[in-house]
């Protein structure tokens, strides 16, 4: 073989191996024993935006900013060659120059060689910012998850604890404690939907279908956040309920007024101010002993940094209810 035809191989193979190297959609770059960059594939020239005549022979842990200087990861490098050891997967998260923070991991291996001598180390890098961000969302999702099956099974148990059995059937039990969870998972939805919500569709549909023909509402536009949805529903569900047992709504001529308006507070707070009034009903009287609607009504209330104040007048209940918004 002719020194011409043994160039021509040597080059031919040369121009294959760099094919190789630059079909490879990973950045790949080549250093010599003195850890200095002597070749770098296109995917590392595109990712991290530079050229590739201004890396060639640089340190390359003096590239860009002294991004890779990280005293760990030049102590891998370094190890590669005499220890004949591999860094595998060593997570970098930088902010690099040209394209913002990334993270990337990190392999980095004796280049081979036929003769098994080589000096030169290949390094490979992988970027995985996207996966971490995927990664991440989906915990917190998962956590969020957690965390509200949690709060919703606590609400659940309490319903189901404080629903009261003394002179009900188990049917009667079966219907409220039903009619309190729907109202729950109801209030649920309509918090999970929004950072805030309207208070007049909430007020509705927490009464839901009792008597929608006989309920009136009047009052300006104002808006809940959703860590009041829950509480709130559950006043009003627990009004109109005990409205269609024994007030207004458990005869055909009975109506349901309900008016608010915004009030200006101490420290700057403004307060929704609302009014529940029961009318053409039944005679009411003040109740012999305190049930679970009373306590959670006044309950709620004041776990909102409220109060309510209940009337039983003979023509009909009147709640007051005032809420901090």
């Amino acid at each position: 073989m002719i020194l011409e035809d043994l160039y021509r191989l040597l080059r031919s193979g040369h121009v294959q191996a760099q094919g190789v190297v630059d079909t490879m959609t990973q950045p790949i770059v080549v250093l010599d024993h003195n850890l200095c960059v002597t070749n770098a594939n296109n995917a590392f020239v595109r990712t991290f935006e530079v050229e590739r005549d201004d890396i060639l022979g640089e340190s390359f842990f003096r590239l860009g900013n002294g991004q890779w200087e990280i005293a760990d990861l030049r102590h891998l490098i370094a190890s590669v060659i005499p220890k004949a050891a591999a860094v595998v997967g060593f997570e970098v998260t930088h902010d690099f120059p040209a394209i913002g923070q990334r993270t990337f991991l990190v392999d980095a291996r004796r280049l081979v060689h036929p003769d098994n001598n080589s000096t030169n180390i290949l390094i490979l890098f992988d970027d995985v910012t996207e996966r971490r961000r995927h990664d991440a969302e989906k915990d917190f999702i998962v956590a969020e998850a957690r965390h509200r099956l949690r709060n919703l099974f606590a609400v659940i148990r309490a319903i189901a604890m404080q629903t009261e059995t003394e002179d009900r059937t188990a049917t009667e039990y079966r219907d409220i404690f039903l009619g309190r969870l729907e109202v729950t998972l109801r209030a649920q939805e309509i918090a999970s939907s929004g950072e805030t919500t309207d208070f007049e569709p909430l007020l509705r549909r927490s009464v839901g279908e009792l008597g929608v023909e006989r309920f009136h509402c009047d009052g300006p536009a104002v808006t809940l956040t959703s860590s009041k949805v829950l509480a709130v529903s559950m006043i009003f569900h627990e009004l109109g309920t005990n409205a269609m047992k024994h007030g207004a709504l458990s005869v055909p001529a009975g109506q349901i007024h309900v008016t608010w308006a915004l009030e200006a507070g101490p420290r700057s707070r403004t307060y929704l101010i609302c009014e529940w009034q029961e009318k053409n009903g039944l005679p009411v009287t003040p109740p012999k002993r305190r049930g679970y609607g009373t306590e959670l009504i006044e309950g709620t209330s004041a776990h909102l940094g409220g109060k309510v104040e209940l009337k039983y007048d003979p023509g009909g209940l009147t709640a007051t209810i005032k809420i901090p918004v």
